[in-house]
């Protein structure tokens, strides 16, 4: 898959330092990957949530964070749209960012 906005997860981890290795991991696992729906991504992340809009949640961390991605199987594009605490996810609409 070809991630768009590597860098916001170096940005993230940069600040939150205890991420690094759990994102890191997460972009080396989907950048090898090449799911043609979500039933594959599944396979590959357990506790990966569809939310609609194209959009798939991550839990990072023990779920003390999450990720959300806009994934096009098609195409193989994979869109970091948000990285936050799991606190902060509560407060965005992650079907739409």
């Amino acid at each position: 898959m070809r991630i768009i906005a590597h860098r916001a997860l170096v940005d993230y981890y940069e600040q939150f330092p205890e991420t690094k290795t759990v994102l890191e991991n997460w972009y080396k696992i989907t950048k090898s990957a090449v799911w043609k729906n979500f039933s594959e991504l599944k396979n590959t992340f357990n506790s990966v949530d569809s939310v609609g809009n194209q959009r798939y949640v991550f839990n990072i961390k023990g779920n003390n964070y999450r990720l959300v991605a806009k994934i096009l199987f098609i195409q193989k594009i994979v869109f970091i749209r948000f990285i936050g605490t799991h606190k902060e996810y509560d407060n965005i609409d992650c079907s739409t960012v």
